[in-house]
């Protein structure tokens, strides 16, 4: 099939690459070149850099419905439009361009976690599977009817980046057996049931600050759940740590957010709001992540010590 792709971030590369093996990816569509690091330059998107390296046309509008670039897209004249983790809203007229309609890899079992974060928001609400829908695109948010889902198993060590590379190639994978399914005429889609639909909005970097009055449990999700990025964090004596590994022991008496023990090698233990964590791997503002015992050599931690 004659394919246009929509896609920006690392999750959407996998199944570009498959794409380029099955059929004819005649252009991509990818987000704006950002300003990155702290040198501030103009940074290509993953999906760009890929497609580049097999020459394929790639374009970046900053609004895709503006009904100039919306008419070029029409003069394409593609089978199919694939979007993975694209960043904008396709206009209705965009959506009814090609004849086999706008397929999407969303990673989760919709209709749960509708939206922007599905990965992170399952990790965050603790859940032990989730998985990637392959769905057709309707003018709804992630609201298409399914064409198949692939569940994934979360462990309790999973982060969201070890997560994310899991689920990024079985999402390829399930594109490419849908896209085997339309071209064969059998696709039994299913509606989703809107009354089990929830949403993952997306994330910010205030919404990482750690409150540790919360249950341990929690806690030690959202660390997961933002790690790498944009990383679960508070601060000790004014000074803000990033925090990217912890697990859950026994509490004991002491304020939520104090330092309650302190292990040379195997770090610091912090009260919570029913238990306590053992803080593993931390990262100082403008430093470098590591293990908290290596951090500990160079930094003062001292029981008693209030994380706020």
């Amino acid at each position: 099939m004659d394919i246009v792709f929509m896609g920006t971030p690392d999750f959407a590369v996998p199944t570009l690459k498959a794409l380029i093996e099955k059929h004819n990816v005649k252009a991509v569509i990818s987000q704006p070149d950002r300003p990155k690091g702290r040198g501030k330059r103009l940074q290509p998107t993953p999906v760009k850099m890929i497609a580049e390296q097999y020459d394929i046309p790639v374009y970046q509008p900053e609004r895709i419905k503006d009904s100039e670039f919306t008419a070029f897209l029409e003069g394409i004249k593609a089978d199919l439009f694939v979007v993975v983790a694209y960043g904008q809203i396709l206009s209705e007229r965009i959506l009814d361009i090609p004849r086999y309609g706008c397929i999407n890899v969303h990673g989760s079992l919709l209709p749960e976690y509708r939206g922007a974060a599905p990965i992170q928001q399952s990790i965050l609400d603790g859940k032990d599977k989730t998985g990637v829908t392959i769905m057709y695109m309707e003018k709804g948010l992630d609201s298409g009817d399914m064409i198949l889902q692939k569940e994934i198993e979360i462990s309790p060590e999973d982060t969201y980046g070890t997560l994310h590379d899991k689920m990024a190639p079985i999402g390829a994978a399930a594109l490419i057996e849908a896209l085997d399914m339309i071209q064969k005429g059998t696709v039994q889609a299913k509606k989703q049931d809107e009354s089990l639909s929830t949403y993952a909005h997306m994330i910010k970097k205030e919404m990482g600050k750690i409150d540790w009055s919360r249950p341990s449990e929690e806690i030690r999700n959202k660390i997961r759940g933002f790690n790498p990025v944009p990383g679960a964090y508070t601060t000790l004596n004014g000074n803000v740590l990033k925090i990217y590994a912890a697990d859950i022991t026994c509490g004991s008496t002491g304020k939520c957010g104090e330092i309650i023990h302190v292990d040379n090698k195997k770090g610091f233990t912090v009260k919570t709001g029913d238990s306590a964590l053992i803080i593993k791997e931390i990262q100082a503002k403008g430093g470098k992540k590591m293990n908290t015992a290596d951090y500990m050599r160079g930094h003062s931690i001292e029981k008693g010590n209030i994380l706020i």
